[in-house]
């Protein structure tokens, strides 16, 4: 039986990702690591709440046998791009630092297609750098998700991904643009499921899935 941890577990990806892992019996345990508290309908999902700006506090909550990070924000939802280097860098990589050193065997994170720590886009370049980050810590297994556009109902309005949500679908039936095409929250969702469900024979392996290939 396993425990999977899941920080970002309010947003749009991850609140799909523990529905299905409650419905699936090789996980015993899921702690849903989140700012306040959340109810959660099964018996075998912990809510965790702490304080991220003191994260060493709470190191113990980070116990298990994989992680999963699908903290994200956007510079206007935060306020600037500071803040949301704050959390889309700062937390998660903390976070990641206490789960490795609590011996955390899998690491699963989402990034963003395109992420390049020398990118000129200071959101890509952040991305870029925590997933350089990241690969530098002590993971038996680190896989790293390249998504574009996520489709799905979100709890706060994004002018551009909506609209980019109406023209993407469209656009991406041409040939050349189809590996970009936008994908829903359910389909990440179920491939970080699967992903955390299979084996791989190497120690400290390192796969990275890129836009269409994150497709089943």
């Amino acid at each position: 039986m396993k425990t999977a941890i899941v920080i970002g577990s309010t947003g749009l990806v991850c609140s799909k990702l523990i529905s299905l892992l409650t419905k699936e019996s090789r996980f015993d345990k899921i702690v849903a690591v989140t700012r306040r508290p959340v109810e959660y309908q099964a018996e075998k999902v912990l809510n965790e709440v702490v304080d991220f700006n003191a994260l060493d506090d709470f190191i113990d909550v980070f116990k298990g046998d994989v992680l999963f990070s699908c903290l994200g924000t956007t510079a206007k939802q935060a306020g600037s791009y500071d803040n949301q280097r704050l959390v889309d860098f700062d937390y998660q990589f903390q976070i990641a630092k206490l789960a490795a050193k609590n011996g955390v065997n899998h690491y699963i994170l989402i990034s963003s297609s395109g992420a390049n720590s020398v990118s000129k886009s200071p959101y890509l370049k952040m991305k870029g750098e925590l997933e350089e980050a990241v690969s530098l810590l002590p993971f038996d297994r680190l896989s790293i998700l390249q998504p574009s556009l996520l489709l799905g109902e979100r709890e706060s309005f994004r002018l551009g991904e909506t609209l980019g949500s109406w023209i993407l679908p469209t656009l991406c039936k041409l040939p050349f643009f189809m590996k970009y095409r936008p994908i829903s929250a359910d389909d990440v969702a179920k491939k970080l499921l699967a992903l955390s469900l299979t084996k791989t024979d190497q120690s400290n392996s390192k796969e990275v899935f890129k836009l269409d290939e994150i497709f089943d």
